[in-house]
């Protein structure tokens, strides 16, 4: 039995909550801009983003995330008016997961930064890291080799399948069970805002 338990804090402590996945996830470092973004609109690239760009991103079911305390505290943004839910801890800054606007998806990509777990017993959690995505972004050469795609899209499809035959599609913290919109409004970013994160000017 699946009995994987791990705390969700942001950096100040004021939004809690816990990851309770109930099978296999997929790990993924994603190396895109929109995940380089993301980070520098949040002031929080030294922290999220790896030496190449790189955003560790945990794919589970919305319904395997809970959030405990502190969840006036959740906010939300999207680069364009079409684009990625991205949330995070409006306190303190720190990112917390990635959701497409549809709930009927109910895959969640969790911000490794936001657990409350050291890196050793993270992969005996959850194993390994055995994906790395979009490289060609990468901030550094010669840039990480791209792998474990067609693997990693069949574990996030595996977790879609999982969460549905669940209901986890009625149980999120991310979004309104009765009317299926986002908890929080979305901020989207001006083509001026975007411009400055995808530059790196923040």
């Amino acid at each position: 039995m699946w009995t994987t338990s791990i705390a969700i804090s942001c950096r100040c402590g004021s939004l809690t909550g816990a990851v309770h996945p109930r099978g296999r996830v997929n790990r993924c470092v994603c190396y895109c801009d929109d995940c380089q973004a993301f980070a520098r609109f949040l002031k929080r690239q030294d922290e999220v983003l790896d030496d190449f760009g790189g955003t560790e991103i945990i794919h589970l079911s919305q319904g395997e995330v809970s959030l405990s305390k502190g969840t006036e505290q959740l906010a939300c943004m999207r680069l364009t008016a079409n684009g990625t839910l991205r949330w995070y801890a409006g306190c303190c800054s720190t990112p917390i997961a990635n959701t497409l606007p549809n709930r009927q998806i109910p895959v969640a990509g969790l911000v490794q930064s936001c657990l409350d777990v050291d890196q050793a017993a993270l992969d005996a959690a959850l194993g390994p890291v055995d994906m790395q995505v979009f490289t060609k972004y990468a901030l550094q050469t010669p840039a990480p080799k791209m792998r474990g795609l067609v693997p990693g899209m069949a574990r996030v499809l595996r977790v879609i399948l999982r969460a549905r035959l669940h209901g986890d599609h009625h149980r999120s913290p991310f979004f309104h069970a009765d009317t299926g919109k986002p908890v929080v409004v979305p901020k989207v970013l001006s083509d001026a805002e975007r411009a400055e994160v995808k530059a790196g000017l923040v």
